[in-house]
């Protein structure tokens, strides 16, 4: 796992497009014309980040110049990425020297604001998840032409120390050559600098030549990346640029004192990190989740990763193995000391490891907490052990106690703070928010392990960050009456490589000294560390330095508190609850920080009306209060390109081009019928789905679920066939063909397709042009009614040609109607009016379905015209032309 990550995950920089888009020009080499010409009418000519560190606190700033070169008005996008743990604090787009802020505010004031937006047409900016570590800013904006475009954003973080040092991981991917392209850091850190470094993933050595710069000397560091446009170029002659790669810089400080204090304007923050201390020898429970969902490719990864970590596990340490699935398996009965005989069993025992039946989080854990109490209690453990427990799961709690409230209960009251539970989540099909819960509240953390080829190695770093606790008991004292505000100040474990910080502010800002105690148990005896601080001599030296950006200590106290605030709200209730979140809400508004309690609101010019761009911070989890179909929505965006589907019961829905509007039919056949979606003679594709029902009665027409069960696409003129089910994926090219389930993740790639899967959906690319997606919809295997079924979607037909047909191919072409006669009806939620299409006058209701193409779990909300009667009047014939005899 890499170490901590630093604020500046930046860089994914402009995009432009014309209004509908324009397909980038391939590598090709240079003309007679210049870059200006090749990049296209928007040029980016100018992107700065600069970076500004001091104390671990990092203030980032991502500046991108653009101009609109052409006759007419163009449409630009901004995208930066930025750690998750950052928080945005300020957002300025100006054009033609006029400025338009964003303004923080309270969540449900903003949006109220979006709401009414949405209601007048009117769209916005976006923040979103993106990957692992990272979420992705982007804004949007028509540049007359002529104009001049600036995007500034703003945001900070406290980075934290993992394994030994900082890490800055920046995301570089300029999308076209860029004139002035520059990156600068600059760190000033009190304790001194005692290494920095530097490098680019995308780029080698030799090339990097004179571009990369990177120096330290005492307490100032500084890192400048500032390529010029040959070193740009993917190759000597060619107009693309290879900036697409990670850029990192990774840093540490000076140790020669355990601890260090800071103190500016009246705020103090205190670093503690001592090293050479002996390691506390720890009792360590694995409580590995083995149920059916497990199986494949997950449990052979869980294997590889303890099997790798039991030999990391040092002599002194004892350890145990606790099974779950529908019931409890122990390797022993009781913990055992790390011997060389005992780890050979050990491995026997985890090379055995197999998947099966259901998922008792609660029994699991039970059986693991009670088995540490119960070797402290007998004395089987060495007295200056410490405790862990470390639990591994996939899915939801769904035999036994599955009460998530109730496992948190059980297992608080089972632990009694005695020692940390930290519970890692494999993939998404799970509840993140309560394995967050459930080790926030028991002194842990939790982390999500990525359904990836590298998951093993996510397993072995998260225990490395564990391994090797030097104090436990930790905790941090101040004089008496002489600080307010204090961020948490105990800890269960201080773990080498790692720093605790604790902030506050000073009751007498005219005091002269400064004194702070750090307490632990070690793995020999107890421990003090103390602080004396003189605020005089520290007033001085604080002076030398150029980097201090406001009042820096400040911020990071507000970052800090804001931070514990949202972790400790997590888990209270009713008036507590009201009470951390009005606190947390008046930092954000007062500091100017985006956190999941704000948001920040853009207003900005569009065709000489203001219009609100929207930022949010999304979670891991689903938001409180805020709906799935607005927490992640922006209110400005490019005009989206026509999308055609079929989902669900299977309801049909396409967005017509041309037009802002959806038509949505249901198509209601029996069981086994096979549906022609798409023909296209001029490509050669054909796209067919069979209907599946469900388990219960199929008798009863009226009340019978009908849903997608399988896919066929299949191309002539390429010799392809694919097969999708809801078990596996057929592919066929040729002679050659390849069957993959759904939780292999698989990419296939050659000139003329790419295919990739993973256990939630499957693209297919035809290049430029033609893409489909299926998602899988999963359900509880046991479910007496209902199965997994599948969803289609054209994600991109500009390929597909005017002849194209099929209940969704026919809609390639633009389609003329109008819908008028409102009507609320007897439920007001169901708007009924008339459709005029085609020469005919249809009776429509106003519906919503689900959009899974970028939300495979929750979807989001569609508005549509419902047209009854099996789309009849809006398809082309009647629906029994488009069935088939076979899926090929």
């Amino acid at each position: 796992m890499a170490s901590a990550w630093w604020p500046c995950l930046i860089v994914a920089l402009l995009s432009s497009s014309v209004a509908f888009g324009f397909p980038r020009s391939p590598s090709r080499p240079l003309e007679k014309r210049s870059v200006d010409e090749k990049a296209g009418d928007i040029e980016v000519y100018s992107t700065k980040v600069s970076c500004k560190v001091t104390s671990r606190f990092a203030h980032n700033v991502v500046t991108t110049r653009a101009v609109n070169r052409a006759n007419a008005a163009k449409e630009v996008s901004f995208d930066v990425e930025l750690p998750k743990t950052a928080f945005i604090t300020n957002f300025t787009l100006t054009i033609d020297g006029v400025t338009y802020p964003g303004n923080v505010k309270e969540k449900e004031v903003a949006k109220k604001q979006y709401e009414k937006a949405v209601s007048q047409g009117k769209t916005a900016g976006l923040v979103k998840a993106s990957g692992r570590k990272l979420e992705k800013f982007t804004v949007s904006v028509n540049v007359a032409a002529g104009s001049n475009v600036t995007f500034e954003l703003t945001y900070e973080e406290l980075l934290k120390r993992n394994k030994g040092k900082y890490e800055m991981y920046l995301k570089v991917q300029p999308k076209q050559l860029v004139k002035d392209f520059e990156i600068e850091v600059d760190i000033f850190e009190p304790q001194g600098i005692s290494m920095l470094d530097a490098q680019a993933s995308f780029i080698t050595n030799d090339l990097l030549g004179n571009a990369l710069s990177k120096s330290f000397s005492g307490k100032k560091g500084h890192v400048s990346f500032k390529p010029s446009l040959d070193q740009q170029r993917s190759c000597p002659t060619c107009g693309d640029t290879l900036l697409n790669g990670d850029f990192i810089v990774t840093y540490d400080v000076n140790r020669e004192s355990p601890a260090n204090v800071q103190i500016v304007n009246g705020y103090f923050v205190h670093f503690f990190a001592p090293q050479g201390l002996p390691v506390v020898p720890k009792n360590v429970v694995f409580v590995i989740d083995i149920s059916g969902s497990m199986s494949g490719r997950k449990i052979e990864q869980t294997r590889d990763a303890l099997l790798k970590i039991l030999e990391d596990i040092k002599e002194e340490d004892y350890l145990n193995f606790i099974l779950f699935d529908s019931h409890v398996t122990t390797w022993k009965d009781t913990l055992v000391q790390a011997t060389a005989e005992n780890i050979q069993e050990a491995r026997e025992f985890v090379k055995n490891i197999r998947d099966r039946g259901m998922t008792n989080i609660n029994d699991g854990l039970l059986t693991g907490i009670s088995m540490l109490n119960k070797a402290r209690e007998e004395h089987t453990v060495p007295e200056r052990s410490t405790s862990i427990v470390i639990m591994l799961t996939d899915g939801d709690a769904n035999v036994g106690e599955s009460r998530p409230a109730k496992i948190q209960e059980n297992v608080l009251s089972a632990i009694g703070g005695r020692f940390p539970l930290y519970t890692l989540g494999f993939g998404n099909n799970l509840n993140y928010n309560f394995l967050e819960s459930l080790a926030l509240e028991n002194d842990g953390f939790a982390r999500r392990i990525y359904e990836d080829s590298d998951a093993n190695l996510q397993l072995q770093g998260f225990y490395e960050e564990v391994a090797n606790p030097l104090l436990t008991a930790v905790e941090v004292e101040y004089p008496e009456n002489a600080i307010l505000d204090l961020t948490r100040n105990t800890y269960q474990h201080f773990y080498d490589g790692s720093e605790i910080v604790v902030a506050g502010r000073l009751v007498d800002e005219d005091m002269n000294n400064f004194k702070a105690d750090v307490k632990g148990h070690g793995a020999l005896t107890d421990l003090t560390f103390t602080e004396d601080v003189d605020l005089k001599e520290m007033e001085k030296a604080l002076q030398e330095q150029d980097y201090i950006f406001g009042s820096y200590i400040e911020r990071l106290w507000a970052y800090l508190t804001i931070e514990q605030l949202l972790d400790k709200r997590k888990n209270a209730h009713g008036s507590e609850k009201e009470n951390l979140t009005a606190q947390a809400l008046d930092l954000s508004l007062k500091y100017h920080f985006v956190t999941p309690l704000t948001s920040m609101v853009v207003t900005k010019p569009e065709d000489t009306e203001n219009q609100m761009a929207i930022a949010d911070k999304p979670g891991e989890g689903p938001e409180e209060s805020v709906t799935a179909a607005t927490a992640y929505q922006t209110s400005y965006q490019p005009p989206s390109s026509p999308y055609y589907y079929v989902d669900g019961d299977p309801h049909f829905i396409i967005q017509v081009r041309g037009k802002k509007d959806a038509i949505c039919f249901n198509i209601d056949e029996e069981p086994g019928t096979v549906l022609r979606l798409i023909e296209d003679p001029i490509t050669g594709f054909t796209v067919n789905g069979q209907i599946i029902g469900d388990k219960g009665n199929s008798s009863n027409s009226k009340n019978r679920k009908t849903y997608l069960g399988k896919v066929g696409i299949v191309n002539a003129l390429m010799d392809l066939r694919i097969e999708v089910t809801t078990e596996k994926i057929t592919l066929k090219n040729g002679a050659a063909q390849s069957t993959f389930s759904w939780l292999d993740t698989v990419t296939v790639t050659s000139e003329r397709f790419s295919v990739k899967t993973n256990r939630e959906a499957m693209v297919v690319s035809f290049g430029k042009g033609i893409t489909f997606k299926v998602v899988l919809h999963q359900v509880w295997k046991e479910h007496h009614i209902h199965l997994h079924f599948l969803g289609f979607y054209v994600l991109d037909s500009d390929k597909m040609s005017t002849k194209s047909h099929g209940l969704l191919g026919q809609f390639f072409r633009p389609l003329a109607f109008q819908v008028s006669d409102f009507n609320p009806g007897n439920d007001p939620s169901k708007i009924h009016a008339t459709m005029l299409v085609k020469k005919h006058r249809l009776a429509v209701t106003r519906g919503y379905q689900k959009d899974y193409r970028k939300d495979v779990h929750n979807g989001t909300q569609v508005g549509c015209w419902f047209v009854h009667n099996n789309g009849q009047g809006v398809i082309d014939g009647v629906h029994s032309d488009y069935i088939v005899s076979d899926l090929f």
